[in-house]
């Protein structure tokens, strides 16, 4: 875990409840169509835990007064979506390792000695393809779509199961070198343009830009670059396939998934960062896919 200077960012030391209730929120902008308020719902009604959950939109320029203001009413703490990861990680006064590696950070937890961040979309990604898809990441060759706060927090957990390659593409590819460089360390990682995978094909193709987030189809990928058996994610959800998974279906892809499984495994991981409880996932991630079909 690492330390961070401190930030001008008040927290609150009081007792941190609302009639006896802990309050967290997520934050993000947009945030109205968010399952986080529903997920974490769930897992306070299974785990007995009590505790109220927000959903707060902050205007791009307003992210850190709107932290501010939340720590101030005695919030514990805050889950983190498009576009603050990277502006979250310079709030915290400490970094856990995962947060660290990435710059970004999901997740703030509010305690006496200041802002923990840290960074559980990584664990949530690996926890749902590994876990509840058991898709092998070990000696997979993998491609990453995008170079933002989604795909660093993604970086460090996938290269821990030794994939045989994890390949960064972006359509800025001067970001994608970036990100090669700081996680070189971690495994076999390299970094392209989207001309540059022309012929190649691979086992895992992962979505990290907010492209479907818009509706939108991510730059166009070459024909035949899913190889046999891949799995097509998208780490964004919603009813229906997303554009990038209708072309992957499109493409011959044998499986396409989108990131509900993911959504609610990093808010296990954010909830064991707050209550020290880790909830059970797959009764969460049922209840929502009936919800989502």
């Amino acid at each position: 875990m690492t330390s961070r200077a401190s930030s001008s960012t008040a927290y609150s030391e009081a007792s941190g409840k609302l009639n006896n209730v802990d309050l967290y929120a997520v934050i993000g902008n947009p945030v109205a169509h968010s399952s986080s308020p529903l997920i974490h719902a769930a897992f306070a009604r299974q785990t007995g835990q009590g505790m109220r959950y927000e959903a707060i939109l902050a205007p791009e320029d307003a992210f850190a007064a709107n932290v501010e203001s939340f720590a101030q009413r005695g919030g514990k703490g805050l889950n983190v979506t498009v576009p603050f990861k990277l502006e979250a990680c310079k709030l915290a006064h400490r970094l856990t390792e995962r947060a660290e590696a990435a710059q970004a950070v999901n997740t703030l937890a509010f305690g006496h000695d200041g802002i923990l961040g840290d960074n559980t979309d990584g664990a949530g990604l690996v926890g749902d393809i590994a876990s509840n898809l058991q898709f092998p990441l070990q000696a997979a060759r993998i491609l990453l779509m995008g170079a933002g706060g989604a795909a660093r927090g993604a970086l460090l957990p996938l290269l821990q199961q030794r994939p045989r390659m994890l390949t960064i593409v972006n359509r800025t590819r001067s970001r994608a070198n970036e990100l090669q460089e700081r996680f070189c360390s971690y495994g076999a990682v390299m970094s392209c343009d989207y001309a540059d995978l022309q012929g190649q094909q691979f086992d895992l193709v992962i979505n990290s830009t907010s492209a479907s987030l818009k509706g939108e189809l991510p730059p166009a990928l070459p024909p035949g670059i899913f190889a046999r058996g891949a799995l097509a994610y998208d780490m964004m959800y919603g009813i229906g396939l997303t554009p990038f998974l209708q072309f992957a279906q499109e493409q011959g892809a044998a499986r396409f998934v989108n990131g509900l499984g993911m959504l609610v495994e990093q808010a296990a991981e954010s909830f064991f960062v707050w209550r020290g409880i880790r909830p059970k996932t797959a009764p969460v991630i049922e209840m929502l896919r009936s919800r989502t079909t």
